[in-house]
């Protein structure tokens, strides 16, 4: 079967040949796994995303008109699917700003009912890496050392210095440009 066309394949499968599918998957997974990486850029997410392509593939199979290659419907599927993944992304990316904010809000708003200050800068803080806030927290608020922050967090010292200052380099710059948007 393996000198087969995708059409004469497709029209195994469609008669009930589960194994004649078995060839096309194993003659476009690896295209469409590339394609896909070189979207994504990540392995996992190509892999998922091809196998899922695949599955929609064989289950839309009868949808397949033959106007153009198998390889070409296939591709329209996973950009489909990969255009999804990236709203999807970006919809939760979203969500999870405004609950940020909601909670910092929250937490401002009960700080001040407790007589407690917050920097007006609370939101953004939160919006770091947790990489970079933690280490920032323990050395401005708590006055860790830089040594016993490396301690607590076992890493290298010169670690937590990196990241205190590449923490606080960012926070630097969306304040001016929050500063001059707001001229």
């Amino acid at each position: 079967m393996s000198e087969l066309s995708d059409e004469q394949i497709i029209v195994a499968v469609l008669k009930g040949n589960d194994e004649a599918f078995t060839r096309l998957y194993q003659r476009h997974f690896p295209f469409l796994y590339k394609y896909l990486l070189k979207l994504t850029v990540q392995e996992d997410v190509s892999q998922d995303l091809a196998q899922e392509t695949m599955l929609k593939a064989y289950l839309k199979l009868t949808t397949f008109k033959g106007d153009s290659l198998f390889s070409t419907w296939l591709i329209s599927i996973a950009s489909r699917l990969y255009l999804d993944l990236k709203r999807k992304q970006a919809k939760e990316k979203k969500k999870m700003k405004q609950m940020k904010e909601l909670i910092s809000r929250q937490l401002n708003w009960n700080a001040d009912k407790h007589g407690v200050s917050w920097s007006e800068h609370f939101i953004e803080f939160n919006e770091l890496e947790p990489q970079f806030k933690v280490p920032i927290l323990l050395k401005h608020y708590y006055g860790y050392q830089y040594d016993e922050i490396a301690k607590l967090l076992q890493i290298k010292e010169g670690t937590v210095k990196s990241r205190v200052h590449h923490g606080l380099t960012k926070l630097r710059k969306d304040w001016r440009e929050q500063d001059e948007e707001g001229r």
